[in-house]
């Protein structure tokens, strides 16, 4: 009896580090699938102003322009018929179709225009200017 006793109450020496090795590499890949969503679009430096609110609506659609005069329309590269034909298209399937424009400072102001011109003969009236708020 007392061998029973003795063989079912043995003390261990070493821990089982598997459990927590798994829960490490999820995390880990939780952290890596976070970090990589929350990277999106073109990086350019805005203009400074100091009204600046810049709450996107749903469905909006973003136009970049980066400093060498690239037009990204949803982080894609587009040319001016690309751009046009794809806004036509979105404004098609909503008629008040809200879209931002972001372009970098030091971008030709002509290319500005153009993607404002061409917004206008869309008659996209809801067009946001994104800049960065002063002394941020």
């Amino acid at each position: 009896m007392s061998a029973d006793i003795k063989g079912d109450n043995q003390l261990y020496d070493d821990i089982n580090v598997t459990p927590m090795l798994d829960l490490a590499y999820v995390l880990l890949v939780v952290f890596i699938i976070l970090t990589t969503a929350s990277v999106q679009g073109v990086k350019v430096n805005s203009p400074v102003t100091t009204a600046a609110n810049n709450l996107a609506k749903p469905q909006t659609r973003a136009i970049t322009i980066t400093a060498d005069g690239g037009v990204y329309l949803d982080a894609y590269p587009v040319d001016m018929d690309q751009l046009r034909t794809s806004l036509a298209q979105y404004k098609a399937a909503n008629p008040a179709l809200p879209v931002v424009l972001k372009a970098d400072a030091t971008a030709q102001y002509e290319k500005v225009m153009q993607v404002l011109e061409v917004a206008k003969k869309l008659d996209i009236t809801e067009i946001g200017l994104v800049t960065k708020r002063a002394g941020n």
